[in-house]
């Protein structure tokens, strides 16, 4: 028998194929920088409702070096893609696993800068952290985002023996829309389509664990809010270019469920209350278990859905995030 998701996929399909002969123009990328997005602007939205939250605290260990604005590779717009890199200053007897970090923002807001508080601890718990720019939904459309991320990894490991990074143990960890860019890394593992074009391409930009924070897994799926434009465009239409009924093919293979095979890496979700931001997380994990793939879900049940980024669910978040790296990654170092 077919599932519950199976079922609507079908039913979804065919209502939107039947629709997508009428078409209409695609929409292009705007050019003009979306700045709508920021840590202290979540921070004003949600204190209303959460009174008692706190941005966690941003300052920089003494024991922290930080490798900032590393350009790998440029856009198409013409932007300079820049990473920043986060490790210990003692350097590791041994090579140390890495962390790419993905910022959200509706694939076309939001910075790497997000990413730096996190990433700063992480690294004080001996990992090497890079968080990241991509091609964001005013400069470029699916998967540009997708192509730029495989780069960094490729860009990892050619420069694995500068950062003493373990090229064996390299995840990628997203929030939101970099939840879902960091699993549909993650699951298409190996894959050439998404592989594009560019830089180190003797590189492989397989990753061995996926961390997704609150980031939807399935665009065409009954528990997914994305694509509804009756009032406005959503974040998925200008990503895709085209709205869900004219190009449903783009939205599924858009959607890291789609892409689950053997060679993808383990998984842990990390989750808010807002059930619609990890639409199809149940789905996805069941082709996962077909495949014996690990994975773990945290959910914080009264939290919104920026809350990796306020105490009080700042260090649970870091704590989830470590535990379960130990668990997947070999310990061939100590950290």
């Amino acid at each position: 028998m077919l599932g519950k998701f199976k079922i609507h996929t079908v039913v979804m399909l065919s209502i939107l194929l039947a629709n997508a002969q009428k078409s209409s123009a695609q929409i292009k990328p705007s050019g003009v920088a979306d700045t709508s997005f920021s840590v202290l602007g979540s921070y004003r939205n949600e204190s209303k409702h959460f009174p008692d939250i706190r941005i966690a605290n941003p300052a920089m260990h003494a024991s922290i070096n930080a490798s900032r604005n590393v350009p790998y590779r440029q856009s198409k717009s013409g932007r300079n893609l820049l990473l920043d890199i986060y490790q210990r200053k003692q350097r590791l007897p041994k090579p140390a696993p890495a962390i790419l970090m993905v910022h959200g923002g509706g694939w076309r807001s939001g910075d790497r800068s997000h990413n730096t508080t996190l990433a700063q601890r992480l690294a004080e718990k001996g990992f090497i952290t890079i968080t990241a720019d991509y091609s964001l939904s005013t400069e470029d459309l699916f998967p540009a985002s997708v192509y730029d991320l495989k780069a960094v990894v490729r860009w990892i490991r050619a420069h694995a023996g500068d950062f003493n990074i373990d090229t064996s143990r390299i995840a990628i960890l997203g929030f939101s829309a970099g939840g879902e860019l960091a699993a549909f890394t993650g699951a298409t593992n190996g894959s050439k389509k998404f592989e594009g074009s560019g830089e180190y391409l003797k590189h492989s930009s397989g990753v061995q664990a996926v961390i997704d924070i609150d980031g939807i897994l399935a665009f065409i799926h009954p528990e997914s809010g994305e694509g509804d434009d009756s009032k406005s465009i959503s974040a998925a239409t200008y990503w895709f270019g085209y709205p869900k009924s004219e190009r449903p093919d783009l939205w599924i293979d858009g959607s890291p469920i789609t892409h689950v095979s053997k060679q993808s890496p383990p998984y842990l979700f990390i989750n808010s209350s807002v059930s619609r931001m990890h639409a199809g997380r149940e789905d996805f994990i069941k082709k996962l278990n077909g495949f014996n793939i690990y994975s773990e879900v945290k959910t914080f049940p009264d939290a919104p859905h920026t809350f990796m980024f306020f105490d009080p669910w700042f260090e649970p978040t870091l704590q989830t995030i470590d535990n379960f790296l130990n668990q997947v990654f070999p310990a061939k170092t100590t950290r």
